[in-house]
C-alpha cells in the first residue's frame, strides 16, 4: 500500500476502561449497536400489521353497529342536500354486509367500495411480503392514474344516479 502524503489518519480507538467506550456485551448477546435480525423483521412488519389492525377494528365496529338502522351514523351530506348518491353512499352498508359474510349484498350496496376493499387487500399482501424481505413499498402514480381514478369516481356517481344505472344505487 502506498503512502499518501497529508492523508487523514483514522481516529485512535479509546483505551480500555475509557468512559466514552460502552461496556462489553455479555457473552452471546449482540453488541449494543446491532439490531437482531428478528427484531428488525418485527419492526419492518409493524406498519402493515398496524394498518391491518386499524382496518379490522373499523370493520368490526361497522359489522357490530348496523348502518341500516338510522341514528348510528351521520347521513351523507350530498344525499341529504341534493338527493344524489355520492361515490361513497352505501359504503358503510357494504362494509357491514361484507363483515357479516355477505359479499353479494356488499356489491349491491356499493360496488366501487367492494372493488376498493379487494385492491386494498392485494396491496396489503404485497406490502407485507416486501416488508418481510426488507424492501420498501413504493407506490408511485403518474398524474394520468389520478385523473383516471377521478374519472371513474365521477362516472360511477353519474351512472348510479341515472335511471339506467339504478342497479348501482344503494
Amino acid at each position: 500500500m502506498d503512502h499518501v502524503p497529508n492523508a487523514p489518519h483514522p481516529p485512535a480507538a479509546p483505551p480500555p476502561g475509557d468512559p466514552r467506550q460502552p461496556p462489553p456485551a455479555p457473552y452471546g448477546a449482540p453488541a449494543p449497536y446491532e439490531v437482531p435480525q428478528s427484531a428488525s423483521r418485527v419492526r419492518r412488519l409493524l406498519p402493515p400489521l398496524a394498518a391491518l389492525a386499524g382496518v379490522a377494528a373499523a370493520f368490526t365496529y361497522v359489522g357490530l353497529v348496523d348502518p341500516n338502522e338510522s341514528g348510528h351514523y351521520p347521513p351523507c351530506p350530498l344525499y341529504s342536500l341534493t338527493g344524489l348518491y355520492c361515490p361513497g353512499c352505501g359504503g358503510l352498508r357494504g362494509a357491514h354486509a361484507l363483515a357479516q359474510g355477505d359479499p353479494l349484498t356488499a356489491f349491491g350496496d356499493n360496488a366501487l367500495a367492494l372493488v376498493g376493499y379487494v385492491i386494498f387487500a392485494v396491496v396489503w399482501v404485497i406490502w407485507v411480503v416486501r416488508a418481510a424481505k426488507g424492501l420498501p413499498l413504493r407506490i408511485t402514480q403518474r398524474p394520468l392514474w389520478w385523473w383516471t381514478l377521478g374519472a371513474v369516481l365521477v362516472a360511477f356517481s353519474v351512472i348510479r344516479n341515472m335511471p339506467f344505472g339504478s342497479w348501482l344505487a344503494p
